[in-house]
């Protein structure tokens, strides 16, 4: 008898790696990437390494975090990984390519694809449905998504000339109504008192330190805490009115619904639907992050 042509037995592992697709997802920020390991639409594992941003980091260093922090806490479960969709922060079209190469040299898919978080927030939030997507966190961004891409998208322009609705804009303009004396007294002091800081401390913190952005959005932790002053509400929801001014109108698609993911979005909910409704637009969704729509959106596919 000959033995050279007889399949030995799969095991049970095989067997269900041929019957369902393992995916690989990743939502990348300048800070933290956040890894989705999921099967037919359902979580399977999940872990947090360093962020990734093509735009500042060379190729050495992306493939030293994906080899230390992504493979070394998945070793065994990369192996199975058929497809992997990355989005991240700073992703730019003539990016992806090069992140696309990255991303397959260490996790050996079969298919990898790389996009902007834009594209993530979107589908993350309408599937296959057209809306306005929105990401409200440190800064902003907005996009008309047709169910299938960002068809126009009006640009956020970072927090010196635009991110209006961001949680660094939001900062930014406390903190100048605050010594300014536009907010009450015994607020300035409190605040001085809470952070430490004076406004030359400020000054120093927002003209002379890296990443005065990230700075100006930890004030939101102390606006939050202090919405009940009329004063302090009144800001935050002009913000918002602003964003909405000054980025979604000029899609003209008042028609469609509007959602929104972010920790800005996520903890000013109230006052960010305050806004929508003076501008005329309509709410529809807030979400904190798009991992969980976008294990739905990939394992509908």
């Amino acid at each position: 008898m000959h033995y050279d042509n007889l399949a030995l037995p799969l095991s049970l592992k095989s067997i269900q790696n041929m019957l369902h697709t393992m995916t690989l997802i990743a939502d990348s920020g300048s800070t933290k990437t956040d890894w989705c390991l999921a099967r037919d639409g359902e979580m399977v594992a999940r872990i947090a390494t360093q962020g990734i941003n093509p735009f500042y980091q060379s190729d050495e260093d992306i493939i030293r975090i994906l080899e230390d922090e992504l493979l070394a806490q998945w070793p065994a479960d990369l192996e199975n990984a058929q497809e992997v969709f990355f989005y991240g922060a700073g992703v730019r079209p003539e990016m992806s390519v090069r992140m696309e190469r990255l991303v397959g040299e260490v996790t050996q898919a079969a298919r990898v694809e790389v996009h902007g978080d834009l594209l993530g927030a979107a589908r993350a939030l309408f599937g296959r449905e057209e809306g306005i997507a929105c990401i409200l966190g440190t800064g902003s961004n907005s996009g008309l998504y047709d169910g299938t891409h960002i068809v126009q998208n009006t640009p956020p322009l970072g927090f010196i000339l635009g991110d209006e609705g961001s949680g660094a804009v939001m900062g930014k303009r406390f903190v100048a109504d605050l010594f300014k004396g536009l907010m009450p007294q015994w607020l300035l002091e409190e605040f001085k008192a809470a952070t430490h800081q004076d406004v030359a401390d400020v000054i120093q913190s927002v003209y002379r330190q890296p990443l005065p952005n990230r700075y100006l959005a930890q004030v939101t932790r102390f606006i939050h805490q202090h919405l009940q002053v009329e004063e302090v509400n009144a800001l935050v929801v002009d913000n918002f009115c602003d964003f909405f001014r000054r980025n979604l109108v000029q899609y003209r698609r008042r028609d469609l619904p509007v959602k929104m993911i972010g920790s800005i979005a996520f903890h000013f909910h109230e006052q960010l639907a305050r806004a929508a409704e003076m501008e005329g637009f309509v709410l529809c969704g807030v979400e904190q992050g798009p991992m969980e729509g976008l294990v739905t959106f990939h394992g509908s596919v």
